[in-house]
């Protein structure tokens, strides 16, 4: 079930895949997909399931195929590190290069990825500014209608004794940061100070859960175990 908030004016959907729906600029916006994680992983030692690639691809996929966007913004860190792209197995590089050139695909630069590889179509900006929004990985110091990723902000709440966690967005309905829609990604606390010294206004979190996304204020969290957010990914 999805939500709908609203950004310096703009009405826009939040849906439980971790994903961003404008529906007046018929724009889909992902944040930190870090496809190849898994096999970077690998390269240094550490095993981890080599599917993460596929898995998000096709989860990416089917939020492509309910929504129909004309334009998709995939906000940083798409992959993993700048030889991610060569380490995709080609049926994951084939599905990927078919969804980039069905939209008007726009890559922004990462601090992961500060050159998205062109051979998959699309092209490549540091910041997409389309009023009254503007797309980037990093906040930068204006905040006005910005929509970031690079975090992958997690949250943790009690309610009726049941203590929940998982992915969210955070805003203050004038700066939104995205969770990462990538397999692999780990996420930050939403109470760290890193994410916490962004916001001026109140400060609202949507949780995403396993049918829905609920809405809290940052009051009512608790601070997120190690286990339930990891820096890893960033």
């Amino acid at each position: 079930m999805t939500t709908t908030m609203t950004l310096n004016g703009a009405e826009l959907t939040l849906d439980p895949s971790g994903a961003l729906w404008w529906p007046m600029a018929r724009t889909l916006v992902v944040a930190d997909l870090h496809l190849e994680k898994g096999s970077s992983f690998a390269t240094a030692g550490r095993m981890l399931p080599p599917y993460d690639t596929r898995a998000t691809i096709e989860r990416l996929a089917i939020v492509l195929r309910r929504y129909r966007p004309e334009r998709v913004v995939a906000l940083g860190d798409s992959f993993h590190d700048g030889a991610a792209h060569a380490r995709m197995a080609e049926k994951d590089t084939v599905h990927l290069s078919k969804l980039v050139a069905e939209h008007d695909w726009i890559w922004i630069v990462g601090n992961h990825d500060p050159a998205p590889p062109l051979g998959l179509g699309g092209r490549v900006e540091a910041t997409l500014a389309l009023a009254p929004l503007v797309f980037r990985h990093e906040p930068a110091e204006s905040a006005l209608g910005e929509v970031c990723g690079h975090f992958h902000p997690k949250a943790a709440v009690r309610v009726r004794g049941r203590r929940i966690s998982g992915r969210c967005f955070v805003t203050d309905g004038t700066r939104l940061v995205m969770p990462a829609f990538g397999a692999y990604t780990g996420g930050l606390d939403a109470l760290d100070p890193a994410i916490a010294r962004l916001f001026e206004g109140m400060v609202r979190v949507y949780l995403i859960g396993r049918e829905a996304i609920y809405l809290f204020g940052a009051d009512r969290l608790e601070r997120a175990t190690r286990g339930e957010a990891l820096l890893a990914g960033r």
